[in-house]
């Protein structure tokens, strides 16, 4: 059995808190749909203090932004990208359209089309999530999106010259400097100055999260999310201050982030809740990473690896990093995460910044039945079918006769006994004409 060293507050606490959100939300994008850029506008300078004559950024004002930005945070951008683009491709790769013949005559294909036009949105505020413009427009472009509309906040009044280009360089059609529920709901919705989008990807506070939720049927979304997660799985070969330090680079994204522990070694376990008090005073993000350790982190003590990876999988966490002498073995046990990071040299903040896997990542349980944003979620994988040898014609149409009237959908029956009457001359009893 698991001993619990460090415990998270109870669930009821965070759901009473969601409660409010979803209210707040709906009215905004309710008065959105209702006055469109007007109300766009309102909120923009209530929550962002944002009102430019535009807040698209024409081309030569992209351009001027881009050259504002020191040529290393360019080079390094670009390598990023090219590691996102690289691994989208290869996803791509791995699907493959096809057409097969089942009977004589008989063809059924598959093909992948693009969505025609997402939105992608880009975090701001306190931290300017760069990574996120190569997560879900390269991605994009990689699939053949051929309309890619990308929002990010101002950041305190001032254009985060570093998003722009990022967004630029990663190929988006369209940037705007928008954020917030009225970015989410003028994309998804659509206003005079803004056409909408078909489906829109990428992190964002609880606000976004919950606009993607409120607004998903209508457009579609990459998935649901929430606080960003990290659970470290270490047996007693694993270094405290390395589980102490991956555990609070995730614990630094806001005040409601899980930063959980599970090990098979007590003595792991207390040290590493040393090194994270240690470490908290002084980190410069402590007003959000010590929250969010103190309400959210936790730390379960099991007997054997197999109880680790049990619990591990229970847990169904975004980023699952295996600090272990065997951390491969997590990929034959574990069904249940939305990345792991194998290995004391592979660090969740890689898959966040840099390696070229996609960041954005299920929450809140969403990886029991879902895995994180890649090149297929901007395709629509679509069949098509196709008769021609009238031997088949007569057998389907026959069958599906009989299949539809044991379901008394005579119509379905109807439409199969004309190709077989077609095909075969079969009698039409029920056509009196």
């Amino acid at each position: 059995m698991a001993e619990i060293l460090k415990n998270a507050v109870p669930k009821a606490e965070v759901t009473a808190s969601l409660e409010q959100v979803r209210a707040t939300v709906a009215g905004v994008i309710a008065d959105i749909r209702a006055r469109g850029d007007e109300a766009v506008r309102e909120y923009s300078e209530k929550f962002d203090d944002w009102s430019p004559d535009s807040f698209r950024l024409s081309e030569e004002e992209v351009e001027k932004i881009v050259a504002s930005v020191p040529q290393q945070v360019i080079d390094d951008i670009r390598f990023v990208q090219d590691q996102v683009r690289a691994f989208a491709r290869h996803q791509l790769d791995s699907l493959g359209a096809f057409e097969v013949e089942t009977l004589p005559g008989v063809r059924l294909g598959q093909k992948h089309i693009p969505v025609q036009a997402t939105g992608a949105y880009i975090p701001g505020g306190r931290y300017p999530l760069t990574a996120s413009a190569h997560m879900t427009i390269v991605t994009a472009k990689v699939a053949g999106v051929p309309r890619v509309v990308a929002c990010t906040p101002p950041i305190r009044g001032e254009i985060p010259a570093a998003t722009v280009a990022a967004m630029h360089l990663a190929g988006a059609d369209e940037i705007w400097l928008l954020g917030g529920v009225q970015a989410v709901a003028a994309m998804a919705v659509g206003t005079d100055t803004m056409s909408p989008v078909n489906l829109i990807a990428g992190p964002g506070n609880a606000y976004v999260a919950e606009a993607k939720r409120q607004l998903f049927g209508e457009i579609g979304i990459d998935l649901f999310a929430g606080p960003t997660e990290i659970l470290v799985l270490a047996d007693d070969a694993a270094d405290p201050f390395v589980c102490a330090v991956d555990l609070l680079s995730q614990a630094e994204h806001g005040p409601d982030s899980p930063a959980v522990l599970i090990t098979t070694s007590r003595e792991i376990a207390e040290r590493t809740i040393a090194e994270v008090e240690r470490l908290l005073p002084g980190m410069p993000t402590r007003d959000f990473a010590e929250p969010a350790w103190r309400d959210h982190g936790q730390v379960h003590v099991v007997d054997t690896i197999d109880e680790l990876y049990a619990l591990a999988d229970e847990f169904a966490f975004e980023h699952v990093e295996v600090l272990t002498r065997e951390p491969r073995l997590a990929l034959e046990r574990m069904t249940q995460y939305g990345a792991l990071f194998l290995g004391e040299g592979t660090c969740v903040s890689f898959g966040d910044k840099v390696i070229g896997t996609n960041h954005v990542l299920p929450t809140r349980g969403a990886a029991r039945y879902t895995g994180g944003l890649w090149v297929g979620k901007y395709l629509k994988t679509v069949t098509y079918q196709e008769v021609t040898d009238t031997g088949s014609q007569a057998l389907l149409g026959r069958l599906c006769g009989r299949a539809a009237r044991v379901e008394l959908f005579e119509g379905h029956a109807r439409s199969g006994d004309v190709r077989a009457a077609r095909a075969a001359g079969d009698e039409l009893p029920w056509n009196t004409a």
